[in-house]
């Protein structure tokens, strides 16, 4: 299948660009064949996010967007920031990056499926259940499209029954949208050495559910942040909670994946947050009706690599265009991928439309994502060295050098910063109590992840003998407790020793193992299309 531009994920970057692409060729009477396809059983499945959203990109797609229909439908109207110590919360003053006037709490799933139908009525055919597996290259090795993967194919390799071989999508330029740590997008900057110029990425994880609270305890448009307990201070992170319509509150947590402790569980540290005395009550009487987990991106504009190669360009988070401090990103991934979209429409008139697009990067850097991100560059690797060091310099840096620091603090890759089991504390997790703390198998219960189960591992190992010899007699097998999902598990057989079990269909698709594993041996790839949570609401 041929088309001018193909968008490899239809969160809101890959969908802004492809929306953009139509506007444009509407305005010039152009046609231009745009498709997208998404690894989800449809549009919104695999999204998850807080989310508040901060509406300039939106309002830049759709001046009109609330009179379209938008899912706007809750205005924040209340920040508050909170420290919390083991028994008590400190409200402190909201720093001006996490303030929400003007801003929307929204289901980011929900404007998802909303921006897919608009994109549709504009001509854009979108194909979900179909994951994106392979990036195809023409004779001149530029990006001539992907292929998606083969359907049926049994554990053992072999096709089945109901074998379906994968599509070839040819495009003069292919768009990657994949979100953060994509599966191609991984192969795509090792190929074309895209990160030579910039700092490693670094990440986070995500947690998140999603509660319908006794209506006492809700607060419609309340947006409350806290930093602190139960976290120790050499570890980043912090919580959300969101009080959305409809008596629903999301609330999540955030850890930086530069912790050192092998023993810790970002899942447990959720679930032991929620039993504050400050923030236990709002759950008291109410109901959990969905859960998901997710990378984010934390490196910001450092590590921001080459946004342009032959054939393709990064959009949204592929990229990394989260702004930390302000904990959002859907407005910069949706700019990033309207200026793609300008320049691979300016581009598809041109002599030779399947170059590597400068312009696309020019714009990015002369756009308010830029700034924005230039000026806030700093703040999460002050944390590097604890909370209350990263706290003066976050003062410092927004108070007094507001943003134009003459220096750029550098990451480290998150792998690298375990130490080993036998030299970091361990840590004691208390047992879920079932009203407002879970386990693993019951979260991902009401994920409504499902794999075919009878189709090759998409968490593939490139050493067989390092999750022994190396992750569990170093660090005590960590990918069991840095796992959202209970995927990974060690076993010992009654005439065999200790070896790794992957309960690969119970996987959330966040993609933490790829990044955290101590040797990089852990490689996520797509698995059959369709497979995977199904997010409701998120």
């Amino acid at each position: 299948m041929a088309f001018d531009v193909v968008v490899v994920g239809a969160g809101p970057s890959g969908l802004a660009t492809a929306i953009r692409l139509k506007q444009l060729a509407a305005a010039q009477d152009r046609d231009v064949g745009v498709c997208v396809i998404e690894k989800g059983s449809e549009v919104g499945a695999h999204i998850l996010s807080g989310a508040v959203l901060e509406p300039r990109a939106l309002f830049e797609l759709f001046p009109d967007a609330v009179e379209r229909g938008a899912p706007l439908n809750t205005p924040v109207r209340e920040d508050r920031f909170l420290l919390l110590t083991r028994g008590s919360a400190f409200r402190l003053p909201t720093p001006p990056q996490a303030r929400n006037h003007g801003n929307y709490i929204i289901s980011l799933g929900n404007l998802c499926r909303w921006l897919a139908a608009e994109a549709e009525g504009l001509g854009v055919e979108i194909y979900p259940g179909f994951a994106a597996a392979e990036v195809l290259y023409d004779d001149a090795g530029r990006v001539k499209g992907v292929a998606t993967g083969d359907m049926g194919i049994g554990r053992d390799g072999q096709p089945g029954p109901n074998h379906e071989p994968g599509v070839e999508l040819h495009a003069t330029q292919t768009v990657f949208a994949e979100g953060c740590r994509g599966s191609l997008g991984k192969t795509l900057i090792e190929r074309f050495d895209l990160a030579r110029d910039s700092e490693p990425q670094t990440y986070g994880i995500g947690i998140k559910e999603l509660w319908e609270v006794d209506p006492a305890n809700h607060h419609p448009g309340r947006v409350v942040h806290s930093f602190g307990w139960p976290l120790a201070a050499d570890t980043y992170g912090g919580s959300f909670l969101y009080h959305l319509e409809d008596n629903q509150v999301a609330v999540g947590f955030v850890i930086g994946l530069d912790y050192s402790n092998p023993h810790l569980s970002p899942f447990e540290e959720f679930q032991r947050f929620k039993t504050h005395p400050s923030i236990r009550p709002t759950f008291v009487g109410g109901q959990r009706i969905a859960y998901g987990a997710r990378a984010v991106n934390e490196g910001g504009f450092q590590s921001i690599p080459r946004l342009a190669f032959p054939g393709g360009v990064f959009v949204g988070c592929e990229a990394g265009f989260l702004n930390v401090p302000k904990i959002k990103g859907t407005h910069t991934a949706m700019k990033s991928g309207m200026l793609a979209a300008e320049a691979i429409f300016a581009a598809l008139g041109g002599d030779d439309p399947g170059a590597a697009l400068e312009a696309y990067p020019d714009a990015m850097r002369r756009s308010w994502v830029w700034r924005e991100l230039k000026s806030v560059r700093n703040l999460r690797p002050a944390f590097r060295r604890g909370l209350w060091v990263g706290l003066a310099y976050a003062a410092i840096d927004t108070f007094v050098l507001r943003g134009r620091a003459p220096w750029t603090f550098r990451h480290g890759a998150d792998h690298l910063s375990l130490k080993r089991a036998s030299d970091a504390p361990r840590i004691d997790y208390p047992r879920p109590d079932g009203e407002v703390t879970f386990d693993r198998l019951s979260s991902v219960f009401v994920s409504n992840t499902n794999h075919e189960e009878d189709q090759p591992a998409h968490l593939r190992l490139k050493d067989d003998s390092v999750p022994v010899e190396v992750n569990l007699a170093l660090y005590d097998a960590p990918e069991q407790r840095y796992c959202p999902a209970g995927v990974y598990e060690i076993v010992t057989g009654e005439d065999a020793g200790p070896s790794l079990q992957i309960n690969a269909q119970n996987c959330v698709h966040c993609k933490t193992c790829d990044i955290k594993d101590p040797r990089q041996n852990i490689d996520w790839v797509v698995p059959e299309g369709g497979g995977g949570p199904n997010y409701p609401n998120m």
